[in-house]
């Protein structure tokens, strides 16, 4: 069972383990986006993403193109796949703030998913679970 818990960085949740939960958010944008998300987050104060170039479809089932007088079928158009770790206070607002960037209220615009983290550890210092992020 969560309990609510008053320390140094403000009011968070703690669960029966003793440690913050964590969520992990998925983001499939659009790679035009990737400076404006990238700024987004970091006004709302988170310190790290990582960033993978990615190819895929979705509704827009890719599109022909002309090279050559040759006509093909671009079947996977390029797109950027963030990911973020943070306390699961701040999940939400991670997602708003990355919808509104990335948004051209076009088809392809992406996708967000948030999934919850069952565990990290940070390499270096041995540090674990909200502590690692």
């Amino acid at each position: 069972m969560a309990r609510l818990v008053q320390g140094a960085r403000g009011a968070r949740v703690i669960d029966e383990r003793g440690i913050q939960p964590v969520k992990k958010v998925e983001a499939i944008i659009k790679p035009f986006k990737l400076d404006e998300v990238k700024e987004a987050l970091h006004e709302i104060g988170v310190s790290g993403i990582t960033v993978t170039e990615a190819k895929g479809f979705g509704r827009q089932k890719g599109h022909t193109e002309l090279y050559r007088g040759a006509e093909y079928v671009v079947d996977f158009l390029p797109k950027v796949k963030l990911e973020v770790v943070v306390e699961d206070s701040l999940a939400e607002r991670v997602v708003e703030a990355i919808a509104a960037a990335a948004q051209t209220g076009r088809i392809g615009d992406g996708k967000i998913f948030v999934i919850p983290v069952e565990s990290a550890l940070r390499i270096r210092t041995g540090e674990r679970d909200d502590a690692a992020i």
